[in-house]
């Protein structure tokens, strides 16, 4: 599919209620409303709130407080990733059914002993975009009996996208509209690479659903056509867009933003409560006073 999920134009604001908003969640908040209302289209907000052990009450009501501050407005219902887990689930046992995902079993610490252990011999462990180590994939060659006997002990483990298997299944290379910042070619797309990710995590235990396989769907579910985000994300969009042809999804316009950085040079984090929106509220600052700090 070449279209957007819909005619009108949908954008969408889909934070996690993890910590507080900062002034980078504002900016990305922001945009989606102001670039709603001008393409007339309709604006969403959605509580990424698949990390059930982060997320907490008390941070959706405050992500909601500032927004409504900051004098934006949004389609009810919110929708909560929390209440769709069957969605995700559902989907997760299509690419199960389909060979395109296997169990691995090697724990964060086992990945970590692999990685150093082989660089201490003067090699270079592949990693991914954002820096962390490609997942080592021997289980890939498991057999159906080796894995089941592994289930059916209760052995700890992860859903992982078989990458070569993934990539197989394309009929021409993945791409994706870009209306923001990226080395588009003359027609404004760009070229997807999702082997760069490795064989990426689709489930865990503690939760039903990474945040790539739910973002891809929630996104299609909701019709968003335009996914504005922060270019932090940017290299993501290659898992996403090979995640919706393999789901047979409809895929949008993306457009990654600047990011707002600390005085460290780092984008900023929750944790950080001297940017926060509501420590700017309490200060006396305006909602102008925060669209003039963010150049907008």
């Amino acid at each position: 599919m070449n279209k957007p999920a819909s005619k009108q134009p949908v954008f969408r604001f889909a934070p996690s209620p993890n910590g507080q908003l900062h002034l980078g969640h504002a900016l990305s908040a922001i945009l989606n409303h102001d670039m709603a209302k001008r393409e007339l289209g309709r604006f969403l907000l959605r509580i990424e709130d698949i990390d059930i052990a982060r997320s907490t009450p008390e941070f959706e009501a405050g992500i909601i407080a500032d927004l409504k501050w900051l004098g934006l407005d949004w389609e009810q219902p919110v929708r909560r990733q929390s209440e769709h887990l069957d969605l995700y689930r559902q989907s997760l046992g299509q690419l199960i059914a389909r060979d395109l995902v296997y169990p691995a079993f090697l724990t964060r610490g086992a990945i970590k002993t692999a990685v150093g252990e082989f660089e201490a011999r003067g090699k270079t462990w592949p990693r991914d975009p954002d820096g962390a180590p490609l997942y080592p994939g021997e289980e890939r060659r498991l057999s159906d009996d080796a894995r089941q006997r592994m289930l059916a002990g209760g052995k700890p483990h992860a859903w992982r996208l078989d990458m070569a298997k993934a990539m197989a299944q394309l009929k021409e290379p993945l791409t994706w509209q870009e209306s923001g910042s990226g080395p588009t070619d003359e027609t404004g797309l760009i070229a997807a690479d999702p082997s760069a990710w490795g064989d990426v995590v689709l489930s865990r235990l503690d939760a039903p659903s990474s945040y790539h396989l739910a973002v891809t769907l929630d996104d299609a579910l909701q019709g968003v056509s335009h996914v504005v985000r922060g270019s932090d994300l940017f290299h993501a969009t290659s898992v996403h867009r090979l995640l919706q042809t393999l789901l047979d999804l409809p895929h949008p316009v993306y457009h990654h933003h600047r990011l707002i950085l600390g005085p460290d040079g780092r984008k900023l984090s929750k944790s950080n409560r001297d940017t926060g929106i509501a420590a700017f509220r309490e200060a006396g600052k305006t909602p102008d006073d925060i669209r003039q700090m963010l150049l907008l």
